[in-house]
């Protein structure tokens, strides 16, 4: 996941007396396991209402994150707004995550603090949200599935521009795309699993190509925001003719 997102899949399963429990990266999001505030007390929260606020400029107006709503409900998994999403506290580290086991994405508002970002973590959140809708994800003991998810988030959210990789102080010509993808999808699977760095190495190489080229539901690798939009328009005209006939 970008800018130090991580990705939760579904509730950790317990392990034996004695063996160490793998948290499946929830120790990034403490709020999971607290009792929900009450509205009242949440809206006295400065970070609460600007996550708020940006979640619902981004889900109206940007428009990976609108291709990705329609393709989800296209799918069968219509996402509304107070349900699958959670506007937390995180470790400082991560940005944002999807909670397979609640369905829910969770937006961490001690660290987003701009539009672009918010924008940005929602769709690589809504990457994984689609690929739990449409596909039998096995976030817990697949690591090549993780690892597919992650590299189609990195792909498709507009993690790894031209523009985001010069903030980064990153610059490279041939294969840069690539290359990005890959560093972010392989440091997205060490945020969450306790794994060496050469098994989720060897996880994302082993599934590049073929999910590095699965660009649904975009139909192509949208660069930027002019991008995004001809891919959304290209979305919605997708069926038109057929459905005539």
């Amino acid at each position: 996941m970008g800018e130090g997102e991580a990705d939760p899949p579904p509730a950790a399963e317990k392990k034996g007396a004695g063996e160490e429990e793998d948290d499946f990266g929830y120790r990034l999001f403490p709020d999971r396991n607290k009792k929900p505030q009450s509205f009242l007390v949440r809206s006295l929260f400065t970070f609460h209402n600007k996550c708020q606020l940006m979640l619902r400029l981004t889900l109206e107006t940007n428009p990976y994150a609108q291709l990705l709503l329609e393709a989800l409900k296209q799918s069968g998994c219509t996402v509304f707004n107070d349900r699958h999403f959670s506007c937390e506290n995180c470790d400082g580290c991560v940005s944002g995550g999807f909670d397979a086991a609640t369905s829910q994405i969770v937006l961490c508002q001690n660290n987003i603090r701009q539009q672009s970002h918010m924008n940005r973590v929602v769709t690589h959140e809504l990457i994984h949200a689609f690929d739990h809708c449409r596909a039998h994800v096995d976030w817990f003991k697949n690591v090549k599935h993780l690892a597919c998810s992650e590299i189609r988030a990195a792909n498709l959210s507009g993690d790894c521009t031209l523009m985001n990789e010069i903030a980064r102080f990153k610059f490279g010509l041939k294969g840069h795309h690539q290359t990005c993808v890959r560093d972010r999808a392989i440091r997205s699977i060490l945020a969450v699993r306790k794994v060496s760095k050469e098994t989720a190495e060897k996880a994302v190489d082993e599934v590049f190509d073929a999910c590095f080229n699965d660009l649904e539901p975009f139909g192509r690798i949208p660069h930027s925001k002019a991008d995004a939009k001809r891919a959304y328009r290209d979305f919605q005209n997708r069926d038109r003719y057929t459905a005539n006939l």
